[in-house]
């Protein structure tokens, strides 16, 4: 079969049954349903030519929570999926439920009918049926895999992938660990849903009162007055989840065990369907060597941020003895913890969870009235700041959307607009700007590859739009279902500036399927790092370049599932496709 030669969208979707068959085979019992109470914590692997994986209801437990699951073969997460750079791999998905599913194969080049999304590249997995997946692997690195149906990615269906390098290069660690941060919630998906919209602050227990910190008093009018609130950073909190890593809460004492000396790789995966991740381990340095799967040169940190669909990989070296792994919620509501210790149950200490961050006008797409600095640790936390950059006249509104762009739509489902969104690349992330210890920045990535060097052929702008009272969310101001007859269209090959403009406060991390981009983040072109999710902060600008060599139909969205589930989703298309031997 020759993976190259690919259908057009249309024909593919109207004859892709034949590529799906149902199963004779009998069921396995944990994949009926609720015949299993608990699905295993943690996962198993799954590696060769021809992999299969069987999707399944069950219930999910841990920290004394506990609630409705899909454990892929009866784990959540499900497996990790090992696979060989250049080998040729079939892999086999059945599902058992009574809902469509799929599984998306997150940062891995694929022909874009084996890609798992419906409705963009293949019609989904029936209830009963099986869906044979098959391509070449290109790449090596750390990737992941997840459900692109519904909601289910919230509810257990993802999992990791490590391709081995073709040239034998991952032999050179000690110890190769896969540390997967997710989330869990007793509330079923949809009932999350349900509750953000009804108000998107709901899961938020850390909001301001009127007296509370050191805001100046014309600061707080003016959130008032366009009736946001500084504390608005995460959709979903601890108050509802818990935090995990491979599938493991902090009370469960996961350990990953080394010997003192030895190099240990850590293959860190954002997992979660709504959380970014502030990683570290208090006392042990990070060398982070790999971004998104890609080699990146050395930089030493001793915490980093990793949005949701992110990848790092990271080494480090630790000694005898214990270090705990924390992966604290961007919003300091709960943690993930584990334990890297050289002797099974040593433990070290749990630091406390750190005060919550504030957003501040920079955030709100107004970074000259802060001191036109990036000093996220300068409004709202003691500085002495008199409230002067505050005091600046009301034009500067975020809610005044006739400062949009003609080409945005500027309906009800856009209620913000960033009146002057400044390039944010070296934002380290929101609560890491103000730390006293290394940092990793976006700036400080630069790919160990020489890229090929081209100028683009053209300039395009997306803005990142919505309304968070309504809690919708939107490119261009307009919702996925109303543009999947007007995707954003490259030409094969083409290369093109993408400027992404955050016009809301939160941040986004967006993710384009099927291809890898060049972050523009100051590295010269021929060492731009390269990615396939790229957190947008509030307010900002971000730029990447993209070599449009994919040809197909990929999903371009930003990866919080809610946001994603909103409409915040776009299709992108490579046309022509190329002639093929």
């Amino acid at each position: 079969m020759d993976l190259r030669v690919i259908l057009p969208r249309r024909s593919f979707l109207a004859g892709a049954a034949s590529l799906v068959a149902g199963t004779a085979l009998p069921v396995p019992a944990w994949a009926r349903g609720m015949t299993v109470p608990t699905a295993a914590r943690g996962f198993g692997s799954l590696s060769g030519e021809d992999i299969h994986m069987e999707i399944g209801r069950a219930s999910f437990g841990t920290g004394g929570r506990s609630g409705h699951g899909f454990a892929i073969n009866g784990t959540i997460p499900g497996p990790l999926v090992r696979l060989r750079e250049g080998q040729n791999v079939r892999l086999h998905v059945t599902n058992n439920l009574d809902e469509d599913s799929s599984i998306h194969w997150h940062g891995l080049l694929v022909p874009f009918q084996f890609d798992g999304v419906p409705g963009v590249s293949f019609p989904g997995i029936r209830p009963g049926e099986t869906f044979s997946y098959e391509f070449p692997v290109r790449q090596a690195g750390t990737y992941w895999w997840h459900s692109h149906s519904g909601l289910q990615e919230q509810a257990g269906h993802y999992g990791p992938i490590v391709v081995e390098a073709a040239d034998g290069s991952d032999s050179r660690f000690d110890r190769d660990y896969v540390v997967l941060l997710s989330e869990f919630t007793p509330l079923h998906p949809h009932e999350v849903m349900r509750k953000l919209k009804v108000g998107e602050h709901y899961f938020n227990y850390q909001m301001q009162t009127a007296t509370e910190g050191d805001m100046p008093l014309a600061e707080r009018v003016m959130w008032g007055g366009m009736r946001m609130n500084p504390r608005d950073i995460s959709d979903v909190t601890g108050s509802t989840y818990t935090f995990l890593v491979n599938g493991h809460g902090p009370a469960d004492d996961l350990e990953f065990l080394f010997r003192p000396g030895e190099r240990v790789r850590l293959r860190v995966i954002n997992g979660s369907a709504m959380t970014f991740f502030n990683l570290r381990m208090p006392g042990l340095p990070m060398t982070v060597i790999q971004a998104d799967g890609q080699d990146v040169e050395d930089v030493t940190v001793d915490e980093l941020q990793i949005g949701v669909a992110e990848t790092y990989d990271v080494v480090v070296e630790p000694g005898e003895g214990a270090h705990t792994l924390v992966a604290e919620a961007m919003d300091r509501s709960g943690m993930g913890v584990a334990t890297l210790t050289s002797r099974p149950g040593r433990r070290a200490p749990v630091p406390p969870l750190r005060e919550t961050p504030t957003l501040t006008m920079a955030d709100m797409g107004m970074a000259s009235m802060d001191h036109g600095a990036m000093d996220h640790g300068s409004m709202g936390h003691g500085s002495g700041n008199d409230g002067a950059a505050s005091a600046q006249p009301m034009s500067h509104d975020m809610r005044d959307v006739s400062k949009l762009p003609p080409d945005v739509k500027a309906g009800p489902g856009v209620d913000m607009v960033a009146p002057m969104p400044a390039n944010r690349m070296d934002f380290p992330g929101l609560g890491l700007d103000s730390v006293d210890h290394r940092v990793l920045h976006y700036t400080d990535l630069r790919s160990k590859r020489p890229n090929p060097r081209r100028a683009p052929d053209r300039q395009m702008e997306i803005h990142l739009t919505g309304n968070m009272e309504r809690y919708m969310w939107s490119f261009d101001g307009s919702k996925f279902s109303a543009v999947t007859d007007d995707p954003i269209r490259f030409g094969y090959d083409e290369r093109v500036r993408v400027t992404l403009v955050n016009n809301t406060m939160m941040a986004h991390p967006i993710h384009l399927h099927g291809h890898f981009f060049e972050l523009v983040n100051g590295a010269d072109e021929l060492h731009q790092p390269l990615k396939h999710t790229l957190i947008v902060q509030p307010g900002s600008k971000a730029v990447f370049d993209l070599t449009a060599n994919e040809p197909g139909d990929w999903a371009f969205h930003c990866h919080l599932l809610y946001h994603m589930h909103a409409g915040m989703m776009q299709t992108v298309t490579v046309r022509p496709f190329p002639e093929t031997a």
